[in-house]
């Protein structure tokens, strides 16, 4: 969504307490009137997110050296995400080179008004809001208000073409159907079917015995369930719908799913 350019909310300063990746720290007023400014809301246990990163790290490559500054917000939707390792590790393994400020508290995340994973914010020279996008998509539009507030930087600047899409589902106006609804445990345990003991947690259901295992019934063009405890490394993990624990203290805190593309003529 486009905001006016003469719009009067700016972005918010960084708490100093607040932990950073990648970087020591960052303050807003630091980067006025030399930078662009895209601050992302993100879970590295959201596949929503993690799909998006490819478009981040796009643009952070294409435009950083032009005035860009890409920022990740890590507000954790899932207990293990509150967790500093956790957070690094993913960091790391998803390569990210962008600064990474941690919000497990998610006072970051209600300074924004933010409303879910992943989230954009786009920010002018002078730090006004310009442009919002909740959710996958408007990638095309995100990348051009980019380049808009560049060319404000500098007017004659030479910028390249936009990134092709990525998949054929994020084709701008293409059509989705709509899938199963995401399932967040222990909230909608009823909606599985259940093998053996799992007790609830604060956000999951756990094995007590090896051998247990649940299954949910969807209608999606991909499921993804997300784990944790035992030795797995917490995250989402793609699934046909169906957890098997192998040993005593799988965490199931969820299924995750996505629209199935769109039919290729």
């Amino acid at each position: 969504m486009r905001i006016p350019p003469d719009s009067e909310i700016v972005a918010p300063e960084f708490a100093p307490e607040l932990e950073w990746l990648n970087v020591a720290f960052l303050r807003v007023d630091k980067l006025l009137g030399r930078n662009a400014i895209l601050v992302e809301f993100w879970d590295f246990a959201r596949v929503n997110s993690l799909r998006t990163l490819p478009y981040l790290k796009g643009w952070n490559a294409r435009y950083s050296p032009l005035g860009l500054k890409v920022i990740g917000v890590h507000t954790p939707g899932y207990s293990f995400g509150r967790e500093h390792d956790a957070v690094a590790r993913a960091v790391e393994r998803l390569e990210i080179p962008y600064p990474v400020v941690l919000d497990p508290a998610g006072g970051v995340w209600q300074r924004y008004g933010n409303k879910g994973w992943p989230a954009r914010f786009l920010f002018d020279r002078r730090a006004r809001l310009r442009h919002v996008h909740f959710g996958e998509g408007e990638y095309l539009e995100t990348e051009l208000m980019i380049q808009e507030m560049l060319r404000e930087i500098e007017p004659d600047v030479e910028l390249p073409e936009p990134l092709d899409p990525l998949r054929p589902e994020e084709a701008p106006g293409v059509a989705l159907e709509p899938q199963t609804a995401d399932i967040v445990l222990p909230r909608d345990r009823d909606r599985l079917e259940i093998i053996r003991d799992w007790t609830d947690g604060e956000d999951y259901i756990e094995a007590k015995d090896a051998g247990g295992a649940v299954e949910a019934s969807f209608d999606a063009g991909a499921a993804y369930a997300v784990l944790s405890g035992a030795d797995l490394e917490p995250g989402v993990y793609e699934s046909d719908g169906r957890v098997v624990a192998e040993t005593p203290g799988v965490r199931l805190h969820g299924f995750q799913f996505l629209p199935r593309a769109p039919a290729t003529a």
